[in-house]
């Protein structure tokens, strides 16, 4: 007897409806194609006893199960549950009618438990498209696959269930989620706030600005000075997702397997902190089942480097592209990826190999040179995608020792959210722009206007500071966020000031 069964393959962020065919006649074998990977094969010793385990018999008979289509390759142990199934449609001990209505996924263990699985969300997407009237997937993956509408998800804990729901045995209970109530309420809930931070009034200034016009920002400054406190309150001031965000920031995790059980849609943007050591490929994707890197895992989000001049050179270099283009392609001999990349840079250093040059009270002990040396790990290309660079000073007693609370997160949020949405209005009628640091020159042109005084400001930090050109464009950029977020419509020569002075490496003669 043959029946089909309908399962997903998961590719980049997206997924492929996989047709399982399975049919049973005379003989002894147990025949499995259609491109699978050594983890799809291994699932005959795990259906076979999972099914006798549960009390129903496995077919002494010829087995022959193909995976369509046959030319992409089927990753993962996700097959376990539909190839059961099929295998048990097609021996007549489940009733196959109802097949063509629902997709199946999950993993098996011995014991008939279904085990959750990757790529969760990706799969309700493509089930819905594919006019499927439900999915059913393990219990743990239920609510992450239910914020798709219109489609009835049913998570399910034991192999029993799902043999005794086609056979009308068992009703099962589809999952709802309420998406909107849930994004609201976990909108604004932070771990860190601003409100912690004492002192520091340029930094958290510097970071404003940052946030509210989507800037590359690298702070540097001794140890101790508060870089990595004030960079874990990023995310904090930064506008709140949309409900289109929250959905592709949640397939990138659902497919790297990085969401919690029984988690739904994220509703907040992702930190990500690698530490120095990172590799190439961990930091960009890819390997040889090829999964979304720290660049994508961050999309939406903040990427946190902290001691930029540790990491590997080469790891760093990787970024220059996703910095440009917001998304990342990876390149095999067979088949090519592209993950989102769409991350806000937050980076973090010390001036020098001991911490201390340019500190007020403690003296640098590097020999001469070395503090260049130091900045030179970093290059300039890379340095040319950071639009503010703030040094950093460490805190006085006094400031340490003040109990009066600083402003909140939730007020800073509040310019940075006003400033988007005029960023909003300004590039409606620009496709894949959405705020000041994604202008193009062109752009820079049409929305950037200095006058007179502005440009004699301009010209005298390009020759007094030593000013790179590649500073121009940057400092013009940022200037347009800080009259956004003042709500002025044109540029002025104190928004011009401030954005000099966040340019704080391309003066000559700083390391000297």
């Amino acid at each position: 007897m043959l029946v089909k069964v309908f399962g997903a393959a998961v590719h980049g962020i997206d997924a492929t409806l996989i047709t399982i065919e399975v049919n049973i006649r005379r003989g002894i074998k147990f025949m499995l194609v259609g491109l699978p990977d050594a983890s799809v094969k291994e699932s005959h010793e795990r259906i076979v006893s999972a099914i006798e385990v549960n009390g129903y018999k496995f077919p002494r008979q010829q087995v022959v199960v193909n995976m369509s289509p046959a030319d992409i390759r089927k990753e993962g142990s996700a097959y376990d549950l539909p190839l059961a199934i099929g295998i048990l449609g097609a021996s007549g001990t489940i009733q196959s009618t109802k097949f063509n209505d629902y997709l199946i996924m999950g993993e098996l263990s011995l014991d008939g438990t279904i085990l959750p699985i990757k790529g969760a969300l990706p799969i309700a997407v493509m089930a819905k498209e594919n006019g499927f009237k439900g999915l059913i997937l393990p219990f743990e993956n239920a609510r992450e696959a239910a914020v798709v509408d219109h489609l009835e998800v049913y998570g399910v804990k034991n192999i029993c269930e799902v043999i005794e729901f086609f056979n009308d045995k068992r009703k099962l209970k589809s999952t709802e989620v309420d998406i909107y109530r849930e994004f609201m309420i976990n909108q604004s809930e932070f771990e860190f706030d601003f409100s912690e931070v004492k002192g520091q009034e340029n930094v958290k200034r510097a970071l404003e600005v940052a946030a509210a016009g989507g800037h590359n920002i690298l702070m540097i400054g001794p140890p101790g000075s508060g870089k990595s406190m004030m960079a874990k309150r990023m995310p904090s001031i930064l506008p709140p997702l949309t409900i289109q965000e929250a959905l592709e920031t949640t397939k990138i995790h659902s497919v790297a397997g990085k969401m919690s059980s029984n988690a739904s849609l994220m509703s907040r943007r992702p930190f990500r902190s690698p530490h120095h050591t990172i590799s190439d490929v961990a930091m960009v994707g890819g390997g040889a089942f090829p999964q979304p890197g720290e660049i994508s895992l961050a999309h939406n989000g903040v990427l946190f480097l902290d001691e930029l001049p540790e990491f590997n050179r080469s790891v760093l270099e990787v970024m220059r592209q996703p910095l440009e283009d917001r998304a990342i392609t990876i390149s095999r001999a067979k088949f090519s990826i592209e993950y989102p990349a769409g991350f806000m840079l937050v980076a973090a250093m010390n001036p020098c190999p001991c911490g201390y040059y340019n500190h007020p009270d403690k003296e640098c002990v590097c020999a001469p040179g070395a503090v260049q040396k130091y900045l030179n790990k970093i290059s300039g290309p890379l340095l040319d995608r950071i639009d503010i660079q703030i040094e950093i000073v460490p805190v006085p007693f006094e400031k340490i020792a003040d109990k009066t609370p600083s402003e909140s997160s939730t007020e800073i949020r509040k310019r940075v959210i006003r400033a988007r949405q005029i960023q909003e209005e300004r590039f409606t009628k620009t496709a894949g722009v959405y705020c000041n640091a994604q202008m193009t020159s062109q752009l820079l042109h049409r929305f950037v206007s200095v006058d007179e005084s502005g440009r004699r400001l301009l010209k005298t930090a390009m020759e007094k500071l030593g000013l790179s050109a590649r500073a121009y464009n940057r400092i013009l950029k940022v200037s347009r966020t800080i009259a956004d977020l003042e709500g002025s419509e044109n540029i002025k020569t104190a928004h011009l000031a401030e954005a000099i002075n966040y340019r704080n490496l391309d003066r000559e003669m700083w390391a000297q």
